[in-house]
């Protein structure tokens, strides 16, 4: 609880920081003479100075290339467009200013793509970009994507944990040499561009990024933002600002991300704003003073308005009073969210001040359109040519028109960099100084390596669980060891120095031995999962899922010592496995340095500490599952364990039992998640009903219609009766739903690649069509052909199948009010069993159903 009496200082210390910040850049020339109010007026936003002197011969050169191009060539800079959606040759035609690679986005379509194979893509559309022999201009395009902690799209890369983690670790330093090793393995791979560093403040940890950002606190995350950005630029004014080995930083998302009402991602934050200023802005003026060449716009409102069509905030604050001279990218279709905006049509968006659209799988419409509004005079020239001028500046700074092609560049194809030796050393020291120990009875920690070590627990050897979302796809999910072949799972680190003391490690996931351990250390946590798709309702973990506290308990009662690794984005309420441990240990998600645990945990062979623990929570522990509102310097401030709190081998660790009841009441379960355990999810019905619609809703099994035209049975899954068994008679229509009380909003999932996962069980083949769909009213339900997917599964095997929202949206549904999120019917005979209906990611899904022509 150490915390509470420093708010004050912190405040102090960063008003102090701001002051000094505006008085020392006060003199420095800035590049945007729009003049920003004298510092004694009331507006809340900090005057910042650019710290790049005008340069009037890098001014004329774009004077020069700007009075040379059509409007055409104009506004195609504007357009960035993904990989996925985008080729070379289009490039060639549209002379767009950017490509991106999505989180699913890969050569091939595949996620383990080889990192020549990357290279060879970066390549080709640099290429492209250059290539005048059809008309047009050789600008060098340049190539984005999301390099979060670390190359983390590319196998062999160095994977760094995740911003909560490092908003532990209190280490600006640190954060700069991340940001340069970042960089090397970005630009080794034929990128320039990182969507990184992320400034957000999370104010509700059910937001589903919340380990995007490093702390609650916005005087933390000030003080990472200069360093992170230099160690992915270099430093202005050094040589190496901008060289070859460096790429551009996208500071993001402007504006309020991490204070969306309860936490939804892409919602709206609502907030005076001078607290959005001290709270949301707090990363900006040093990152901006530190030369960040791009800011990103954000999904969310602010008071209702969405920031990707925020005039006021995009062009008065950001690049008026914060003189921010980079230019301005958009989110992943972001601008089609703004009032009377498409994903392909939205001037808008650019006349708010947007100087480069992500119109990710949408660019050629958005070019299309927004060529028109100029052409109609609904985007001026002026605002045209300044984004324009803005991106081009950006591109010449980096040197991209004299640098050739990615692979020719000065770290291009040097692949050995990616997991080098010295680069997984710094990921090691981040993992060790991440750590925050909660509990320590007794002092079972640290662990002699001389001794029986079992490592239990899920994720004990799964470098995909301990890397998170964001690893290799963008929600780090469907991965497998083979995938990370520069790195150690926390297992294989204890194991190698237990094994090199004279000791052992004995892996068993599900805690069986065959003779007792001295010690076991128990590594379990939050399944990978990104943005939205990690959004919860309370901070209860994995509600309704009691497995790991089982294990835990069952150990405990063995007499064995119990270590607890737990791994996760964000606090959770985990009382009772804290309670069920000797040691308790926040490890949140540390990427592929698992061995950076045993360095903390085991003593070294002469019995000596080897690394003792360094981490300070960056973000408050909740008291119980319901503590939503757990910002150091709240009203009624009242956490379990406080911002700043971390014990060290020094300290007494030991912690009274806690309350074990987490507050929660009714039905409140996981988002995203509409059947599973054999119950519908929270304000859900299973209904059974006939091609009339007339049925029942089910309350217990077995239930059927009249004349078991369908009939519902128990089955077991991976729990007694935790699966519904279906059984169509053949003698008619009838289909089996799951029908929600209030309208469910899903269209932002349907904006990436979710699908809608129903985790089954073909028992009998169906005889006639079968479908699924979703309905959100009369005239309004979208409907996919499942037969051919079900005829092609083996009977009596589970396997999760998969339909893409955007497919049924492009079928008829609106996705933005379903009330009947799936169903199943059939006129003919079949059998099928259900365990799960939930939103989940692409590459979850073991079989996909087809799409829809339409």
């Amino acid at each position: 609880m150490k915390t509470m009496t420093n708010r004050s200082s912190l405040r102090v210390r960063s008003g102090v920081l701001i002051a000094a910040l505006v008085i020392a850049l006060g003199a420095c020339k800035g590049e945007d003479k729009a003049a920003a109010p004298a510092a004694a007026d009331a507006n809340p936003w900090p005057q910042v100075a650019w710290p790049l002197a005008e340069d009037a011969a890098l001014e004329q050169r774009i004077t020069e290339l700007m009075a040379t191009m059509t409007v055409e060539e104009k506004v195609g800079q504007l357009v960035q467009g993904d990989i996925a959606s985008i080729t070379p040759d289009d490039i060639r035609k549209y002379r767009l200013g950017s490509i991106l690679a999505g989180g699913n986005s890969d050569p091939g379509g595949r996620y383990d793509a080889s990192p020549a194979e990357w290279l060879a893509l970066a390549d080709a559309f640099y290429e492209a970009s250059m290539d005048t022999s059809q008309g047009g201009k050789a600008i060098p395009i340049i190539f984005g994507i999301d390099a979060v902690h670390g190359q983390s799209n590319i196998v062999g890369a160095t994977l760094f944990p995740h911003n909560i983690g490092l908003g532990a670790a209190r280490n600006p330093e640190l954060l700069r040499r991340i940001g340069e090793i970042t960089a090397l393995e970005t630009r080794a791979t034929g990128m320039e561009w990182t969507f990184a560093p992320t400034v957000a403040v999370p104010q509700d940890d059910r937001w589903g990024r919340t380990y995007e950002g490093y702390s609650e606190s916005p005087d933390v995350v000030a003080s990472y933002s200069a360093a992170v950005v230099e160690g992915l630029q270099g430093k202005v004014g050094s040589p190496d600002f901008l060289d070859g080995r460096h790429v551009i930083a996208s500071v993001k998302h402007f504006l309020g991300d991490g204070g969306t009402t309860n936490g939804k991602d892409q919602g709206d934050t609502k907030i005076s704003e001078a607290e959005l200023v001290r709270i949301h802005a707090a990363g900006y003026p040093p990152a901006i003073a530190a030369g960040a060449q791009t800011a990103m716009a954000s999904f969310n409102s602010v008071n209702g308005e969405k920031m990707h069509g925020h005039k006021p905030y995009l062009t008065d604050a950001l690049k008026g009073r914060m003189a921010f001279g980079g230019f301005v990218v958009g989110d992943w279709n972001g601008h089609g969210q703004v009032k009377g905006c498409t994903n392909t049509d939205c001037p808008a968006t650019i006349n708010a001040g947007l100087d480069m659209a992500m119109a990710s799988d949408s660019w050629k419409g958005f070019y299309e359109t927004t060529l028109a509004a100029v052409k109609a005079g609904t985007i001026s020239q002026a605002r045209l040519d300044d984004a324009v001028r803005r991106i081009l500046r950006v591109k010449f700074r980096l040197g991209l028109f004299e640098a050739g092609k990615p692979s020719s560049r000065a770290v291009g194809g040097q692949f050995a960099l990616l997991g080098a030796p010295e680069h997984r050393a710094i990921a090691r020291q981040a993992v060790r100084e991440s750590l925050v120990l909660l509990k320590n009875q007794g002092g079972v920690l640290p662990i002699s390596p001389k001794q029986r070590i079992l490592v239990a627990g899920d994720g004990a050897n799964d470098v995909g669980k301990q890397a998170g979302g964001w690893t290799l796809n963008w929600q780090g999910t469907g991965t497998t060891r083979k995938d990370f072949p520069n790195a150690d799972t926390i297992y294989e680190g204890i194991a190698q120095q237990a094994k090199a003391a004279g000791g052992e490690a004995i892996l068993s996931v599900d805690g069986k031995y065959t003779q007792k351990p001295d010690v076991a250390v128990v590594v379990f946590g939050e399944n990978p999962y990104a943005e939205f798709q990690g959004d919860l309702q309370t901070l209860a973990y994995k509600p309704g899922d009691e497995a790991d506290l089982a294990l835990l308990k069952r150990l405990k009662a063995e007499g064995i010592p119990v270590v607890a690794v737990f791994l996760s984005g964000r606090p959770l309420w985990v009382n009772r496995e804290i309670n069920a441990s000797d040691a308790f240990l926040a490890a949140w998600l540390p990427g592929s340095e698992g061995a950076g645990i045993a360095d903390v945990l085991l003593r070294k062979p002469d019995g000596s500490v080897q690394h003792d623990f360094k981490g300070k929570l960056s973000f408050s522990w909740p008291r119980t599952a319901v503590q939503y509102a757990n910002n150091v310097g709240q009203a009624g401030y009242d956490p379990l364990f406080a911002f700043g709190f971390g014990l060290t081998y020094a300290d007494k660790g030991d912690l009274a039992a806690l309350p074990e009841e987490s507050g929660v009441t009714g039905d409140e379960g996981a988002s995203g998640v509409f059947f599973a355990r054999g119950d519908a999810g929270s304000g859900m019905a299973l209904r059974l009903e006939t091609a009339d619609g007339q049925g029942v809703t089910v309350t217990k099994v077995p239930d059927a219609l009249d004349g078991d035209l369908l009939k519902v049975t128990g089955v077991d899954h991976q729990a007694q009766e935790d699966g519904r068994r279906l059984a169509w008679s053949g003698k008619g229509e009838a289909v089996a739903a799951l029908q929600s009380h209030t309208a469910l909003d899903l269209q932002r999932e349907s904006n990436g690649d979710v699908m809608l996962l129903t985790t089954l069980r073909v028992d009998a083949a169906p005889t006639a069509e079968a479908w699924l769909s979703v309905g959100c009213g009369t005239g309004c339900t979208a409907r996919v052909a499942l037969a051919p997917t079900l005829a092609k599964l083996p009977v009596g095997q589970w396997t999760r199948v998969g339909v893409p929202l955007k497919c049924l949206a492009k079928a008829g549904a609106d996705v933005a009010k379903l009330d009947r999120p799936w169903s199943i019917g059939t006129a003919g005979a079949m059998t099928v069993s259900v365990s799960r209906v939930a939103l989940g990611a692409l590459n979850e899904a073991e079989a996909t159903v087809a799409c829809p022509d339409a």
